[in-house]
């Protein structure tokens, strides 16, 4: 039989047991209650940050269209920047102190795009200068072809005559004055693009001199190791992947290059480095550079050879030494390394294309690897999950608001 305490003072250390109260239809619904204004509050923030972002997306493009003088040399210069940093890492491994490695790099950069200049821009020059005086040789290689669809056309032609001749006596001469060559129409905007390219070539210098420098205190700064990793784990597979898919890319395209000009050196056809160089360079561009290549290497074949046939060799032979290296080469070589859709890679031409021309169609590619890369290593973030998914954007039905008051109802909490 427990004994009372002595003198009278409650025992505190084993207090009684009191029964358990049920939580009150009061607590459960206030509960109930801030729980459905903290859902509805999640899910109002969510919308405003996926209105934001939606209106920041389509902002995007035209921002970087109407300021393309700075953004197109920052990024074309990030992009050669990055692709240069296992050069400059290569140098500061052998004690080359960083300065003076990215003095290298650069150097290395402007030896390559002289060459290709001079390999390319300045033949090129001359065949736009003999351009008017072929197109009769090229009228009479092409007849033969023409011919063969002249009957199915003689009738559109006599209409489209007869509309010509009705608006002759009123259609007045306009004379166009365009350039004698091709190094008189870049020295027209020689000025705009030097300042660009020396503007370019010091952000890829002094992105390359910091680079090692910003990559340690960017990741010592990380507040947690898991987070140092993440980021280390980051920056290390974009410049991987952006450098060697850029590397591997040139490798074949220089070879493409060089096959092709040895091709068309056989067949006769004059400056077979320029229609080498060209087809590099022009290979970049997946889909439409080849197309391109194909075309001008038409051109070419009828301003040199008056016979068709001939005519169509040089395009004939790119387009099967492109089916061999886009089918068998790049796919085993790239394809280990780095899988893209090939739709994201039409989007990302047409994207880029149209926001800034041929060079940002150059840039697409590298663009999508690094945005591929960022996403891939950091996580890519659950669009469809936000929208549709419970809990996130999508709202709960009345059944189920119905069944979560029921079941706090019968336990009493909140689940």
């Amino acid at each position: 039989m427990q004994q009372p305490p002595a003198d009278g003072i409650a025992d505190v250390t084993n207090p009684p047991a009191r029964p358990t109260q049920p939580a009150s239809a009061a607590e459960s619904e206030a509960a109930a209650a801030a729980q459905a204004g903290g859902y509805h509050r999640d899910r109002l923030l969510a919308s405003i940050a996926l209105a934001l972002g939606l209106i920041l997306l389509l902002a995007l493009p035209f921002a970087l269209r109407a300021g393309a003088e700075f953004f197109l040399p920052v990024t074309a210069a990030l992009v050669v920047a990055i692709a240069l940093v296992p050069l400059l890492e290569w140098l500061e491994r052998r004690g080359v102190p960083s300065a003076l490695a990215a003095f290298f790099c650069v150097v290395f950069f402007l030896g390559l795009a002289n060459m290709a200049i001079a390999a390319v821009v300045v033949p090129a020059s001359n065949w736009v200068s003999l351009l008017p005086d072929r197109m009769g040789r090229i009228r009479t290689t092409v007849r033969p072809l023409v011919e063969v669809y002249a009957s199915l056309n003689r009738s559109i032609t006599e209409m489209a005559n007869s509309v010509v001749l009705h608006k002759a006596a009123h259609a007045r001469t306009v004379t166009i004055e365009t350039p004698n060559s091709l190094l008189s129409l870049l020295t027209t905007s020689a000025p705009f693009a030097i300042i660009q390219f020396f503007f370019a070539i010091l952000v890829i210098y002094f992105f390359l001199a910091g680079w090692t420098r910003a990559r340690r205190h960017t990741i010592t700064s990380r507040s947690s190791f898991d987070s140092a990793m993440t980021l280390a784990r980051v920056i290390q597979d974009v410049v991987h992947a952006t450098s060697s898919y850029i590397a591997t890319i040139t490798i074949i395209n220089v070879t493409l290059g060089c096959i092709v000009a040895g091709a068309v050196y056989l067949v006769g056809l004059p400056t077979p480095l320029m229609w080498g160089g060209m087809v590099a360079l022009l290979n970049y561009v997946p889909y439409l550079g080849p197309i391109a290549a194909a075309v001008l290497l038409a051109l070419g074949g009828l301003m040199t050879f008056s016979d068709p046939w001939g005519a169509a060799m040089p395009p004939l032979i790119f387009i099967g030494l492109h089916l061999v290296e886009a089918n068998i080469v790049t796919p085993v070589i790239v394809g280990r390394k780095l899988t893209v859709n090939p739709l994201q890679i039409l989007v990302a031409l047409s994207f880029w294309g149209w926001v800034w021309g041929t060079v940002g169609a150059v840039l697409a590619v590298p663009l999508l690897i690094i945005i591929h890369t960022v996403l891939d290593t950091a996580g890519r973030p659950d669009i469809a999950g936000f929208l549709f998914e419970r809990g996130t954007l999508a709202g709960r039905t009345k059944k189920d608001l119905e069944g979560h008051n029921s079941a706090v109802d019968r336990g009493g909490g909140v689940p």
